[in-house]
Protein backbone atom coordinates (compact mmCIF):
# COMPACT_ATOMS: atom_id res chain seq x y z
CA UNK A 1 0.00 0.00 0.00
CA UNK A 2 1.36 3.08 -1.14
CA UNK A 3 1.53 6.37 1.00
CA UNK A 4 3.61 9.97 1.23
CA UNK A 5 6.30 8.11 3.13
CA UNK A 6 6.76 5.24 1.08
CA UNK A 7 5.35 1.40 0.88
CA UNK A 8 3.80 -0.08 3.79
CA UNK A 9 4.36 -3.49 4.44
CA UNK A 10 1.42 -5.52 2.96
CA UNK A 11 1.40 -9.08 4.23
CA UNK A 12 -1.75 -10.02 2.00
CA UNK A 13 0.25 -8.90 -0.74
CA UNK A 14 3.36 -10.82 -0.15
CA UNK A 15 5.63 -7.60 -0.02
CA UNK A 16 8.05 -7.26 3.15
CA UNK A 17 9.44 -4.47 1.93
CA UNK A 18 9.44 -1.40 3.72
CA UNK A 19 11.08 2.12 3.12
CA UNK A 20 11.90 4.35 5.94
CA UNK A 21 11.89 8.07 5.89
CA UNK A 22 13.77 10.18 8.23
CA UNK A 23 11.10 11.67 11.20
CA UNK A 24 11.81 15.12 10.61
CA UNK A 25 10.33 16.15 7.05
CA UNK A 26 9.25 19.39 6.21
CA UNK A 27 5.81 17.88 5.31
CA UNK A 28 5.79 16.49 8.57
CA UNK A 29 6.60 19.43 10.65
CA UNK A 30 3.01 21.70 10.88
CA UNK A 31 3.76 25.14 10.18
CA UNK A 32 3.42 26.36 13.80
CA UNK A 33 5.78 23.72 14.82
CA UNK A 34 8.29 25.18 12.06
CA UNK A 35 8.26 28.81 13.58
CA UNK A 36 8.83 27.58 16.85
CA UNK A 37 12.15 25.75 15.84
CA UNK A 38 13.08 28.80 13.70
CA UNK A 39 12.44 31.30 16.84
CA UNK A 40 14.28 29.09 19.36
CA UNK A 41 17.12 29.06 16.92
CA UNK A 42 17.10 32.37 16.21
CA UNK A 43 17.12 33.19 20.16
CA UNK A 44 19.65 31.02 21.12
CA UNK A 45 21.76 32.43 18.36
CA UNK A 46 21.40 36.06 20.17
CA UNK A 47 21.98 34.68 23.83
CA UNK A 48 24.86 33.29 22.44
CA UNK A 49 26.00 36.49 20.71
CA UNK A 50 24.92 38.67 23.28
CA UNK A 51 26.80 36.59 25.73
CA UNK A 52 30.45 37.23 23.50
CA UNK A 53 29.69 40.93 23.21
CA UNK A 54 29.10 41.66 26.83
CA UNK A 55 32.28 39.63 27.48
CA UNK A 56 34.22 42.09 24.83
CA UNK A 57 32.03 44.73 26.23
CA UNK A 58 33.95 43.80 29.65
CA UNK A 59 37.24 43.82 28.51
CA UNK A 60 37.13 46.99 26.32
CA UNK A 61 40.17 49.44 27.36
CA UNK A 62 43.09 50.11 28.45
CA UNK A 63 44.83 47.82 30.71
CA UNK A 64 48.42 47.62 32.80
CA UNK A 65 50.24 44.82 34.58
CA UNK A 66 50.55 45.08 37.73
CA UNK A 67 51.83 41.08 38.00
CA UNK A 68 53.10 39.01 36.10
CA UNK A 69 54.49 35.05 36.51
CA UNK A 70 56.03 33.09 33.58
CA UNK A 71 56.56 29.34 34.83
CA UNK A 72 56.20 29.55 38.38
CA UNK A 73 58.51 32.55 38.60
CA UNK A 74 57.63 36.27 39.58
CA UNK A 75 58.87 38.86 37.31
CA UNK A 76 59.91 42.12 38.54
CA UNK A 77 57.70 44.92 38.20
CA UNK A 78 60.79 46.52 35.87
CA UNK A 79 60.36 43.79 33.39
CA UNK A 80 56.76 45.38 32.50
CA UNK A 81 56.15 48.48 33.91
CA UNK A 82 55.96 50.15 30.71
CA UNK A 83 53.70 47.72 29.08
CA UNK A 84 50.07 48.11 27.95
CA UNK A 85 47.34 46.40 26.53
CA UNK A 86 44.41 47.85 25.00
CA UNK A 87 41.57 45.57 23.71
CA UNK A 88 38.81 46.98 21.51
CA UNK A 89 35.96 44.38 20.99
CA UNK A 90 37.98 41.64 19.41
CA UNK A 91 41.01 43.10 18.67
CA UNK A 92 44.62 43.68 20.80
CA UNK A 93 47.34 45.60 20.82
CA UNK A 94 49.73 45.01 23.11
CA UNK A 95 52.32 47.66 23.94
CA UNK A 96 56.11 46.20 25.39
CA UNK A 97 59.44 46.39 23.19
CA UNK A 98 57.77 46.27 20.88
CA UNK A 99 54.34 46.48 19.75
CA UNK A 100 52.01 43.69 18.88
CA UNK A 101 48.43 43.32 17.03
CA UNK A 102 46.09 40.86 16.64
CA UNK A 103 42.26 38.88 17.24
CA UNK A 104 41.06 37.76 20.46
CA UNK A 105 37.83 35.60 20.26
CA UNK A 106 35.98 34.85 23.32
CA UNK A 107 34.33 31.57 23.92
CA UNK A 108 32.23 29.71 27.17
CA UNK A 109 33.72 29.44 30.32
CA UNK A 110 35.91 32.69 30.48
CA UNK A 111 38.50 30.93 27.41
CA UNK A 112 39.77 32.92 24.64
CA UNK A 113 41.75 32.40 21.87
CA UNK A 114 44.26 35.19 20.90
CA UNK A 115 45.77 35.48 17.29
CA UNK A 116 48.80 37.23 16.72
CA UNK A 117 48.78 39.05 13.23
CA UNK A 118 51.26 41.81 13.74
CA UNK A 119 54.22 41.51 15.48
CA UNK A 120 56.88 39.44 17.01
CA UNK A 121 53.54 37.32 17.73
CA UNK A 122 52.28 37.64 13.90
CA UNK A 123 50.89 34.15 13.00
CA UNK A 124 50.77 32.53 16.28
CA UNK A 125 47.96 31.02 18.47
CA UNK A 126 47.83 31.26 22.20
CA UNK A 127 45.07 29.66 24.28
CA UNK A 128 44.08 31.39 27.49
CA UNK A 129 41.35 31.75 30.24
CA UNK A 130 40.59 34.75 32.54
CA UNK A 131 38.33 36.44 34.98
CA UNK A 132 37.14 39.57 36.52
CA UNK A 133 38.22 39.74 40.38
CA UNK A 134 38.36 42.75 42.40
CA UNK A 135 38.42 45.40 39.39
CA UNK A 136 41.56 43.49 38.35
CA UNK A 137 41.71 40.88 34.75
CA UNK A 138 43.56 37.58 35.44
CA UNK A 139 44.85 36.13 32.26
CA UNK A 140 46.52 32.97 32.25
CA UNK A 141 47.89 32.00 28.70
CA UNK A 142 49.23 28.69 27.21
CA UNK A 143 51.85 30.04 24.82
CA UNK A 144 52.04 26.75 23.32
CA UNK A 145 48.07 27.22 22.10
CA UNK A 146 47.55 23.31 22.33
CA UNK A 147 45.00 23.51 25.08
CA UNK A 148 43.22 25.71 27.81
CA UNK A 149 45.15 26.30 30.98
CA UNK A 150 42.66 24.71 33.67
CA UNK A 151 43.84 27.41 36.73
CA UNK A 152 45.22 30.27 37.23
CA UNK A 153 48.61 29.10 37.97
CA UNK A 154 51.93 28.68 36.34
CA UNK A 155 54.42 26.50 38.40
CA UNK A 156 55.75 23.38 36.48
CA UNK A 157 54.65 25.16 33.16
CA UNK A 158 57.46 25.98 31.40
CA UNK A 159 54.73 27.72 28.55
CA UNK A 160 52.38 29.21 30.57
CA UNK A 161 52.63 32.90 31.62
CA UNK A 162 50.12 34.84 33.64
CA UNK A 163 49.11 38.28 34.06
CA UNK A 164 47.20 40.66 36.47
CA UNK A 165 46.08 43.80 35.12
CA UNK A 166 44.35 46.82 36.16
CA UNK A 167 42.15 49.34 33.78
CA UNK A 168 43.60 52.45 33.25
Amino acid sequence: MENKYGKDCDPGQGDTRVTIRPYLYDDHLKPKQMRRIKLLSFLLFAVVCNNAIAQSTNMNGAWIPVRQIFAGAELPTAAFEKQKLAINDSTYTMLAESTDKGIVKYSGENKMDIYGKEGVNAGKHFTAIYKFENEELTICYNLEGSEYPEKFDTKGQPLYFLCVFKKK
